[in-house]
């Protein structure tokens, strides 16, 4: 199914190549979201021309539409979207866990509302599962429950071990589908998640009780919603301590450049978030020095690129002053420009960390990226550098 090499580390940092049955992902690495199967704005075509290897889609966005059906019948994920590179889907705990007032928990699983037409469906451990499976992508995810920040101690402690039950459930599950399977070597990889809110405590926990289940990966669930910085960071870190150093690490849902920078400074070895293409279809770019809001009066006139250090297709062939414009008539074109250049500059910045670990030098190049990023809207790019 899946196998992690490590390849190098630099202190905490770690470089290392992700191998699925559809390709090697060089890690660190950030994954794009795609929840409907596609990344909005774009074709597969743009994210092979810029070099990503494994995207994220959605289970519980594709169980509503098309349904599992019909995407089994059509080969799967990679039958269906075309795409013959890595695809991990998340089991939908965050999306149906974050409606909130359309669902009702149980031991059992959860009854939800359909956000399209508000039919009623019930999703257990199982069923998440089993969905996943039958899509075939390369890795699929443990059916969680992701808490909102704040919450109490006793729902920490209730919701982390909750989803340790459920884990177990959707182990037997993935295992018994895992043993019938005559395609073993192209099945899908079972990561599970660990919870604990920003508790310590439950967090080490969580992260213990998880790995006894040797599974083939681990992702760290339930932050950056909304807790800040200050109890993010000692959270991840209690948990890195009790993973193993052999399987990948993917931290979910975190995204901006100074947090991708701070977790592979801690051990993370994979990403996923919706910033940086939500961020470009909402006019909000980034580069090295900080973001840049492409809707902003003072780039009317601006005839530089919004990067002048920046390789993409958007940076090469257009000026700011045009790409606000078409963002200023709600032209589709400047979404897609938008989402262009910030999934370079992510899959840039994931180079640039990767290769500064090989080179052992990382902890340099965290300095320097520190020194010159700023995490606000600045007013322009500066050249020379």
């Amino acid at each position: 199914m899946i196998k992690f090499d490590l390849k190098k580390t630099d202190s905490e940092a770690r470089a290392g190549v992700l191998h699925t049955a559809h390709c090697d992902i060089p890690t660190p690495a950030f994954m794009p979201v795609g929840t409907q199967a596609t990344v909005k704005t774009l074709e597969k075509r743009d994210l092979i021309d810029l070099d990503y290897r494994i995207y994220l889609n959605n289970m519980y966005h594709l169980y509503l539409r098309p349904g599992v059906e019909i995407i089994e019948k059509m080969g799967g994920l990679h039958g269906f979207t075309g795409w013959d590179r890595g695809i991990l889907t998340d089991s939908g705990g965050f999306q149906i866990f974050s409606m909130t007032g359309l669902t009702r928990i149980k031991e059992e699983g959860v009854r939800f509302q359909s956000h399209i037409d508000g039919s009623y469906h019930f999703m257990t451990p199982e069923r998440a599962t089993e969905i996943q499976y039958r899509m075939r992508p390369d890795i699929i995810m443990a059916f969680d429950q992701c808490l909102a920040y704040p919450s109490d101690d006793a729902r920490i402690q209730h919701s982390t071990e909750l989803t340790l039950r459920w884990l177990n459930r959707c182990k037997n599950e993935w295992g018994n589908r895992l043993q019938a399977d005559p395609n073993q070597h192209s099945a899908p990889a079972l990561f599970g998640i660990i919870q604990g809110g920003v508790s310590k405590e439950h967090r080490i926990f969580s992260a213990a009780e998880t790995v006894k289940l040797d599974l083939p990966g681990y992702a760290i669930g339930g932050l950056s919603v909304g807790e800040p910085k200050n109890l993010m960071w000692p959270a991840l870190e209690a948990c890195i301590p009790e993973m193993p150093v052999d399987k990948p690490r993917y931290l979910m849902g975190v995204g901006t450049p100074l947090d991708l920078v701070e977790a592979v400074a801690r051990g993370i070895d994979m990403f996923d978030c919706v910033m940086p293409t939500r961020n470009g279809r909402k006019g909000t770019v980034f580069t090295w020095d900080g973001k840049l809001s492409l809707k902003a009066a003072y780039s009317s006139v601006d005839t530089d690129p919004i990067d002048s250090e920046c390789g993409c297709y958007a940076c090469k062939n257009y000026s700011k002053a045009f790409i606000r414009h078409l963002f200023n008539v709600s032209e589709i074109t400047a979404m897609r420009l938008g989402t262009l250049h910030n999934l370079f500059f992510y899959k840039q910045l994931m180079e640039e960390i990767r290769l500064s670990i090989l080179e052992n030098r990382f902890a340099r190049f965290r300095e320097e990226f520190h020194n010159r990023y700023k995490d606000e809207i600045i007013r322009s790019h500066r050249t020379n550098l």
